[in-house]
C-alpha cells in the first residue's frame, strides 16, 4: 500500500459493533508509517474500551470536549491542527446525520468542523438504516462538501441481516486514506542530515567553533520530512527549534557528531553533511580554566575525524552529499574547490557556497549555491533557505537509486 510516513491521522470512533475493527485500523495505519490519535464518542466506549485504543495507538484517547486536563495538554483546536487527515471509522448513522447538519455537540464533531484537513468516513450500520432516504440524503450532502466516503460493503451483519452497511475492511480503509496523500519523493527512505557548528573545548569555558547557524541543515531536514522520509537530524549547538516530525540528536563536538553519524547511517538511503564541522581540536583540554598570564599562548591542535568521508567510504554507503563552505565566488574557483572535494571524498554531490558574502550562508536566511556533480554543475541564485532546501531535496530524490 502507499506510504503514510510522517502522516498524522486522527481516528474518530463512533458507536457501533464495528468499533472493534478500529483496533485493527490503528495497526494498519501505523504499519504504513502514520502516527495515530484517537477520539471516541461516548457511545463508542460501550463497544470497545479507550484503554485498548490507547495501548494500540500509544497516545491518550480523547473523549471530552470540555476536559480541563486534556485542554492543558492539547486543546481541541490544536488537535484539529495536528491532523493531516481525519478518519471516522466506524461512522454511525447518527454521527453522519450530525455531521451533515454541521452540529458540534461533542469533541469529535467539533474537530470535524474545526479542521481544514481531509475528512473521510467509513459508514457502518444496519442495511435498512443505510438504505433509508434520510441517510442517503446525508451521505450526498457530505459528498457535496468534499468529504470522502469509504464504503460500506455488503454482507452478513451482526443483527443477522444481509445487505449493504458493513464497514469496509481495515486494510482497505488504510489504503484509501493513504491514497488521499501525494506520495512523497522520499517516502520509505531514511535520511540523515548533519547541521550547525561543532565546539571543540579548550578548557571548561572556552572553545573553538565557527559562525554556522544551522539554518540550512534544519531547512533540509524539514524538507526531507515533508517529502516523506524518516529523517534524523544530528545537530551541533544552535538556537533553532527542532523541525516537526524529525528525530533530532544534539551533539557538541566533532567526535560526538562523528559517533552519532556512524551510528545512524546503518540502513540510511541519503546522508547530507551540511554541518560546519571544526577541522581541528585541541590535543589537550584543560580541566581548569586557563588563567590569563603570558602575552602569548600556544594551543596544539589535532585533526578531527572526517565524517562525510567515513560515510562515503562504507561498503554499503548511502547516497552521500557534502557541503563546501568556501571564501571564493564562482569566478574565483568555487566550482574547482567543490569538485576537488567531490572527487577526493568520493561523494555523489557537493553543494558549495561563498560564505564570505554576508548576504548568504552563515547566519543568513538566504543562500546561493553551486550544485556540483561529477560531470555537471548547476548554479542556484540567492533564495530563501527553506525554498532552496525543497529544491535541493527534490533534485537529490530524483538522483537516488530506487
Amino acid at each position: 500500500m502507499p506510504s503514510l510516513a510522517n502522516k498524522r491521522i486522527l481516528l474518530g470512533v463512533t458507536g457501533g459493533i464495528a468499533a472493534y475493527k478500529s483496533a485493527e485500523i490503528i495497526r494498519r495505519l501505523q504499519d504504513a508509517g502514520a502516527s495515530v490519535q484517537v477520539v471516541m464518542t461516548h457511545a463508542a466506549t460501550q463497544f470497545i474500551t479507550p484503554l485498548t485504543l490507547q495501548a494500540l495507538s500509544g497516545n491518550p484517547v480523547h473523549l471530552e470536549l470540555l476536559d480541563t486536563d486534556a485542554e492543558a495538554a492539547m486543546s481541541h483546536i490544536e488537535l484539529a491542527r495536528w491532523a493531516d487527515a481525519i478518519l471516522i471509522a466506524p461512522a454511525s448513522a447518527d454521527f453522519i446525520a450530525k455531521l451533515a447538519n454541521g452540529e458540534a455537540g461533542d469533541l469529535l464533531s467539533t474537530l470535524c468542523l474545526a479542521s481544514r484537513s481531509p475528512l473521510a468516513i467509513a459508514p457502518a450500520m444496519n442495511q435498512g438504516m443505510w438504505r433509508n432516504a434520510g441517510t442517503q440524503h446525508n451521505i450526498e450532502r457530505l459528498r457535496g462538501r468534499g468529504i470522502h466516503i469509504f464504503g460500506p460493503t455488503e454482507g452478513t451483519q451482526a443483527c443477522g441481516d444481509v445487505g449493504p452497511g458493513r464497514m469496509s475492511e481495515p486494510e482497505d480503509i488504510a489504503e484509501l486514506i493513504a491514497d488521499l496523500f501525494e506520495t512523497g519523493s522520499l517516502a520509505g527512505k531514511k535520511v540523515v542530515i548533519t547541521a550547525g557548528p561543532t565546539r571543540e573545548a579548550i578548557d571548561p569555558v572556552r572553545y573553538i567553533s565557527n559562525h554556522s547557524s544551522g539554518k540550512m541543515g534544519y531547512a533540509l531536514a524539514e524538507a526531507a520530512a515533508e517529502a516523506g522520509a524518516e529523517t534524523v537530524l544530528i545537530s551541533g549547538p544552535v538556537n533553532l527549534a527542532s523541525p516537526d516530525r524529525v528525530t533530532t540528536i544534539s551533539v557538541t563536538s566533532a567526535q560526538e557528531m562523528y559517533d552519532a553519524a556512524l551510528a545512524e547511517v546503518e540502513g540510511c538511503h541519503l546522508f547530507i553533511a551540511s554541518a560546519a564541522v571544526a577541522d581541528y581540536r585541541p590535543v589537550q583540554v584543560s580541566e581548569q580554566k586557563i588563567k590569563k598570564s603570558a602575552d602569548n599562548m600556544t594551543i596544539e591542535l589535532v585533526k578531527n575525524p572526517d565524517i562525510v568521508s567515513a560515510v562515503a567510504a562504507r561498503q554499503n554507503r548511502p547516497f552521500t552529499v557534502g557541503f563546501a563552505a568556501e571564501t571564493a565566488n564562482v569566478d574565483d574557483g568555487l566550482e574547482r574547490h567543490a569538485r576537488g572535494k567531490l572527487e577526493r571524498k568520493n561523494l555523489d554531490l557537493v553543494i558549495a557556497n561563498d560564505v564570505s558574502d554576508r548576504t548568504i550562508g552563515f547566519n543568513s536566511d538566504d543562500n546561493a549555491v553551486l550544485v556540483v556533480e561529477m560531470q555537471t554543475s548547476e548554479s542556484i541564485p540567492k533564495i530563501n533557505k527553506s525554498i532552496l532546501a525543497r529544491q535541493l531535496i527534490a533534485k537529490i530524490a530524483d538522483m537516488i537509486p530506487s
